[in-house]
């Protein structure tokens, strides 16, 4: 009898960036939405105990209606099937086997920030944002934690690229950070220094410009003047 490649198991995958989805290899597992809440959680947390989680994802409800709903969320998830969600003692966990997308990105984010290489390019710096649509309390914390490391991650994706001279790459990771937070200034100083290593000075200036008009409308500021001295002279001068 051959053995099975372990490129064969499927794999259970949690997609939580662009929208909730539950896979097993190319099959979607459907899941109620208590369900879903509870995987996106532990996705994110990692791990918790079960009187936290049931607080936290039933905030409005007593304290044994929360844990009833949370022990028939864990009964729905591991019927008939491997397990999702394992518990040692008290304490509530993912399978050892379920990838997350979200964990993903925050590795890939940390890599980019202090590793020493980019190949390839962490194309999950450019995925969807984190559960759009859910207005849970608890993930308004880990929507902007996981914002802002992309920002950083994206920031200095741009400029190591800058460095290697692959400015197409490094133009799309500081746009990518403008569309994310477009008030954010240290993405548009990317975007203007890739467009200068490239000779293109008449963009650079345009850019600057557009960002300078965004902050005088929205916030009734100037750029800074690390950002101005980037520049010509004339970039202060013509409307």
């Amino acid at each position: 009898m051959g053995t099975v490649s372990t490129a064969d198991i499927p794999v259970l995958s949690l997609s939580l960036l662009g929208r909730f989805a539950l896979t097993y290899g190319p099959t979607a597992v459907d899941v109620g939405i208590a369900a879903q809440r509870l995987l996106a959680y532990l996705g994110l947390r990692r791990h918790g105990t079960r009187t936290v989680v049931a607080g936290t994802l039933w905030p409005d409800v007593t304290e044994e209606r929360a844990h009833g709903s949370l022990r028939t969320a864990l009964w729905r998830l591991n019927r008939g099937r491997e397990p999702l969600v394992c518990s040692e003692g008290d304490t509530l966990a993912l399978a050892e086997g379920v990838t997350v997308d979200a964990r993903t990105l925050m590795d890939s984010a940390l890599h980019v920030v202090g590793g020493p290489s980019l190949d390839p390019v962490p194309n999950l710096l450019f995925a969807g944002d984190l559960l759009p649509g859910w207005d849970d309390d608890w993930l308004l914390f880990e929507r902007e934690r996981l914002r802002q490391l992309r920002l950083h991650a994206l920031d200095a994706l741009a400029y190591r690229l800058l460095e290697e001279g692959r400015h197409a790459l490094a133009l799309e990771a500081a746009l990518e950070s403008v569309r994310i937070e477009p008030l954010r200034e240290s993405a548009h100083r990317a975007v203007v220094a890739v467009h200068l290593a490239e000779q293109n000075v008449g963009e650079a200036v345009r850019h600057y410009g557009a960002f300078r008009d965004l902050l005088r409308t929205e916030l009734g500021i100037a750029p800074s003047s690390d950002f101005t001295s980037m520049l010509p002279a004339c970039a202060l001068t013509c409307d």
